[in-house]
């Protein structure tokens, strides 16, 4: 998996690509704990690089959510395809997440 990172202003963009799954749920962990801790504000993740995701990635993405919400910040997910999208709504974790079309239209919201 590959992990770009991109500053937009005050916002952290991680883009994965590929599917978010075992050790590579865990690297994108560690590239978005790094992000946290340089101080992101707001972190948006582009999913749109993402085809599928396993437990792994699930767990990823609700403990970095409920991290922020207890810093009275949301993860914003941009980019999910319907697979992806589908996910989050059956296991109920989708309205954890701010989410949007693009990267432009995350970015765009933080202010």
């Amino acid at each position: 998996m590959r992990i770009a990172q991109d500053q937009r202003g005050e916002a952290v963009v991680l883009a994965p690509r590929g599917p978010l799954i075992g050790e590579e749920a865990d690297r994108l962990r560690k590239r978005v704990a790094n992000a946290l801790e340089e101080g992101a504000d707001p972190l948006i993740l582009d999913v749109s690089g993402v085809p599928f995701l396993d437990s792994r990635g699930l767990e990823l993405l609700v403990d970095t959510t409920e991290r922020l919400i207890r810093g009275g910040k949301a993860l914003r997910i941009c980019g999910a395809n319907d697979l992806l999208s589908e996910v989050l709504e059956l296991t109920d974790v989708a309205s954890l997440f701010e989410q949007f079309d693009d990267v432009d239209a995350a970015v765009g919201s933080a202010g």
